[in-house]
C-alpha cells in the first residue's frame, strides 16, 4: 500500500463553505499531496489556490481524515491521510481549475453544503469546522469591541 500525506482546507466566506465538484461528480473540499519541503499549511493553502483560485488565511487546524482507494494506474491500494485547516477568505470570487478535472464549485450555505458533500467524513469535518469557525469569529468580534 502507498501512504500519502496530504493537506486541505475547509474554506469559509461568511456563513458559506467552499465545495468543488470533481471529474467523478463528487462534491469535495480542496486538498492535495504534501510535496517536497512544504509544510502541511503550505500545501493546504497551495491546493486552495491551485484548485479554486482562492487566497485564504489559515485560522486553525480542523482535524485529520484518512481514506483508502485502489489506484488503477499504480495497480495497488493508496491511503491518503489528510491534515485539514479551517480557512477564511475575503472574496467569493473563484476560478475553478478545469485542467485538474474540476467541473464546478462555489461557496454554499452550510446546510446546503452538508447535503451536497459526497463523503460522510467530509460532512462531519465541515460541520465541526463551521462550529469552531463561528466561535473564532465571535471571539474576534469581542476582542475588537474591547479595544
Amino acid at each position: 500500500m502507498i501512504f500519502r500525506n496530504c493537506a486541505g482546507g475547509v474554506v469559509f466566506y461568511a456563513n458559506q463553505v467552499l465545495l468543488l465538484r470533481n471529474e467523478k461528480n463528487e462534491w469535495v473540499l480542496p486538498k492535495g499531496k504534501i510535496r517536497n519541503n512544504d509544510t502541511p499549511i503550505d500545501a493546504a493553502m497551495s491546493r486552495v489556490k491551485v484548485e479554486a483560485g482562492i487566497d485564504a488565511n489559515v485560522l486553525s487546524t480542523a482535524g485529520e481524515t484518512c481514506y483508502e482507494f485502489f489506484s488503477i494506474s499504480r495497480k495497488q491500494p493508496v491511503c491518503n491521510q489528510i491534515t485539514w485547516y479551517i480557512m477564511h477568505t475575503k472574496t467569493k470570487h473563484l476560478e475553478i481549475n478545469e485542467d485538474l478535472g474540476f467541473k464546478d464549485g462555489g461557496f454554499y450555505p452550510i446546510d446546503e453544503a452538508l447535503n451536497m458533500i459526497t463523503y460522510s467524513q467530509d460532512q462531519s469535518l465541515v460541520n465541526l469546522s463551521y462550529k469552531k469557525y463561528k466561535e473564532m469569529i465571535k471571539m474576534e468580534r469581542k476582542q475588537k469591541l474591547a479595544v
